[in-house]
């Protein structure tokens, strides 16, 4: 099922992108259901894709199972494990049940010449939130 394009454009991240972009990236990104209490992504683990929000919530948790941070619809993780150090860097726990959309790692480099602003955006979050 391919993404429709407005669906992305919700995202703050993606505002600005022209819509070539948005098509490009519509087209590789995937929907997927969690349930509430599974793990999206854990720590250390190889990072492979990255996820956007569209329905629900999670909590990202490091180190020792500590809370640090809620997301929520229209929010993004995994840009860091994809984009900078190829390991996550903390687990994501579904709070409630979501609908997200998947980026994959393979994906992403498939479409990277085509899409430099969504990279740049990205790279951009990673750093941010590496350094906090």
């Amino acid at each position: 099922m391919v993404v429709d394009p407005s669906r992305i454009a919700a995202f703050p991240l993606f505002a600005d992108l022209p819509t070539g972009e948005l098509d490009e990236l519509a087209a590789a990104m995937r929907e997927v259901e969690i349930e509430a209490g599974a793990a999206v992504v854990t720590l250390d683990s190889y990072g492979t894709g990255i996820y956007f929000i569209e329905q629900g919530e999670a909590d990202v948790l490091t180190g020792r199972d500590k809370v640090t941070e809620s997301l929520g619809p229209g929010d993004t993780f995994g840009e860091i494990a994809l984009l900078l150090t190829g390991e996550r860097s903390a687990t994501v726990v579904a709070r409630t049940p979501m609908r997200l959309l998947s980026l994959s790692g393979q994906d992403f480099e498939r479409i990277r010449a085509h899409v430099p602003k969504l990279e740049r955006s990205l790279r951009r979050l990673g750093l941010e939130r590496a350094s906090r």
